[in-house]
Formats: C-alpha cells, sequence, structure tokens
C-alpha cells in the first residue's frame, strides 16, 4: 500500500510523541507539528478511516499494527538520514529538515544500500 507523504509525517509524529507521552491527542499533534486544529482532525480521521490509528471515546491515539509498523520505518529512516548527513558534515538543523524530505522519496532499495554500507562502515572501524 502507498501511504502519502503527509499520512507518513502524522504516523512518525504520533510514534515520536508516544516515545515521551502515554497517551497522545490530537492537541499533541497540533502543538508538536503546529498545524492549524482542523487540518489535524482531518488528518486524524482519515489516518482512523484507513486502519493506520486508533481513537479511543476519550480521544486517546494509538497506532495499529499497520500504522506502527509505517511510522517505525519513517522514524528509522529519518533517524539514518540525518546522522549520516550530520557525520558528513552538514549541520544539524539542515540535516533534519533534509532528511525529513528524503525519507518519504527514497526507494526502498536505496535505502537499504545506504543502511547497509553505514553498518559496514562502522564494522569496519569497531562501533558495532
Amino acid at each position: 500500500m502507498v501511504v502519502s507523504e503527509s499520512r507518513e509525517n502524522y504516523l512518525e509524529t504520533i510514534f515520536v510523541l508516544s516515545q515521551d507521552k502515554k497517551q497522545i491527542r490530537s492537541i499533541d499533534i497540533v502543538n508538536e507539528l503546529e498545524f492549524s486544529k482542523p487540518s489535524v482532525s482531518r488528518a486524524i480521521k482519515g489516518l482512523r478511516k484507513e486502519g493506520f490509528i486508533e481513537v479511543d471515546p476519550s480521544g486517546y491515539i494509538t497506532l495499529t499494527d499497520e500504522g506502527l509498523a509505517i511510522a517505525k520505518s519513517m522514524y528509522e529512516r529519518h533517524v539514518l538520514i540525518s546522522d549520516w548527513l550530520i557525520y558528513l558534515g552538514v549541520d544539524k538543523k539542515t540535516a533534519v529538515q533534509d532528511a525529513c524530505r528524503i525519507e518519504h522519496t527514497m526507494s526502498e532499495q536505496s535505502f537499504n544500500a545506504i543502511k547497509n554500507q553505514i553498518e559496514e562502515w562502522k564494522r569496519s572501524i569497531g562501533i558495532i
């Protein structure tokens, strides 16, 4: 299933927020992304309808297994690409911004090739 960049961003944001907070509500997403409440509300409705999240009667949001898989994949891409760009000498702010764009457009094949190369390099210098 192809998921839009916007959907991937929302799922990743919910995942990241859930690392620090036990319960996530729409307002937490509004505050994190600095989007309007109506925009987040529409996105949440769509994510729920598509089966990526569940919203309980109190308004707490949780990722479904499918939503969690997508969120973790995007987060892994984001962290790896950000760290790689920083290692290459890109300043952190730019690296994070660029990683946010790259993570959604890069093919699985290209991402895995970069990931494998970084892991091979880390092994060669004794990091892992």
